[in-house]
């Protein structure tokens, strides 16, 4: 045995550079977020070993439950380099209600998982503080979570996030997309930036491009590069359940990784194809910027970023000015961008020249 005296001491863990104390502080600190998240069904303290949801209180008669897990992805690499922490928890939230919201579903409730590793309160309490706010906007509970330490695990400053959300909806109303046919139209509701996917490429940009990511953007002058590049991932939640409601949808697709191309086919029944137009809404300033500077092709554009469509909705044709109208009175900005016609399932998106920087007109294709 050694001499040693460091090594005959008695260990504990906060040697080994876990802090159960400040994870208890934080918990505290948290409660009332949690608690401003409250929701029929729901009581939102923190602490126990799991949290409760009551389906009964919140309305359901013969629901279904549909769950949805996700993560923020590279973006996070961005926000600890950049001090920018204050929206990714709406974009884990936003990740996983805007999944299930396609289904139909209502989302109930949320828990997070924190990962670092060494817990620094002011960035994590900053952090849940956006994860609550996600919630607000998703009108679900944030009813439970869980924060790690584990040193050797992940450097210095790093953290890592993964969102759980359930939701439910009524038997007779789940959103399969069975009933889209052609001649149903696509509406687009706009994107707020970049969301959650895709950073993995812009991150390669802006190392090979030498982007100064903190100062003003080579498109707007009024807004820094990371500010616009780390804008919250856009929640439709509110936007859309009255019109589920009243039955008005025929289907939803979140674009998330995959673009336009390859998430629409996803609630798409067989022999129907989605015909989407390019031409039919502006492409925003930061995918005009992202796509000059890496050259990208407009279909590698159309399966990897949003382009500016945060959520295709499927409609009869005889109810796009109807929900048109009900979705920009809810804050939404609409454009038409697209049928339904025969064909294999699947999705074509076509530009004319110039637009997505083309130099040509183009046609690209995703079969489901």
């Amino acid at each position: 045995m050694s001499d040693d005296p460091r090594q005959n001491s008695p260990y504990t863990y906060a040697q080994a550079g876990v802090s159960i104390a400040a994870g208890n502080a934080l918990v505290r600190a948290i409660g009332p977020l949690a608690k401003s998240t409250r929701r029929k069904g729901a009581d939102a303290d923190l602490g126990g070993f799991g949290g409760f949801f009551d389906l009964k209180a919140a309305g359901f008669v013969d629901p279904l439950l549909v769950a949805a897990n996700d993560g923020v992805g590279t973006k996070l690499k961005l926000a600890i380099d950049y001090n920018a922490h204050d929206g990714v928890g709406i974009d884990l939230v936003a990740m996983c209600v805007n999944d299930l919201i396609v289904q139909g579903a209502e989302p109930l409730f949320f828990l997070d998982y924190y990962a670092t590793a060494k817990l620094d309160s002011a960035v994590a309490e900053r952090v849940i503080a956006s994860i609550a706010e996600g919630c607000l906007q998703a009108g679900c509970a944030l009813i439970g979570g869980e924060t790690a330490e584990m040193p050797g695990m992940y450097a210095e400053g790093d953290y890592d996030l993964a969102g759980f959300c359930v939701g439910a909806v009524e038997r007779d109303r789940v959103l399969t997309g069975r009933e889209i046919a052609p001649g149903d139209v696509i509406l687009g509701l706009a994107s707020s930036g970049v969301h959650s996917n895709g950073f993995s490429l812009v991150r390669r940009l802006a190392a090979d491009k030498g982007w100064k990511l903190d100062r003003p953007s080579l498109f707007d002058q009024d807004v820094r590069l990371i500010d616009a590049l780390m804008a919250p991932t856009r929640i439709y939640v509110k936007s859309l359940l009255p019109l589920l409601a009243e039955r008005r949808i025929k289907g939803l697709a979140h674009i998330t990784g995959g673009g336009l191309l390859e998430n629409v086919p996803r609630v798409l029944p067989d022999g129907v194809h989605a015909r989407i137009d390019a031409d039919a809404w502006p492409q925003p300033r930061l995918m005009a910027f992202l796509q000059a500077q890496g050259a990208i092709e407009p279909e590698e554009m159309a399966r990897t970023f949003n382009c500016g469509i945060g959520m295709a909705v499927v409609v009869a044709a005889d109810e796009v000015e109807g929900v048109t109208a009900a979705l920009a009175a809810a804050g939404e900005s609409v454009a038409t961008i697209g049928t339904i016609e025969a064909g294999d399932k699947g999705c074509t998106v076509t530009g004319s020249t110039e637009t997505w920087g083309a130099r040509a007109d183009w046609t690209a294709t995703h079969h489901g």
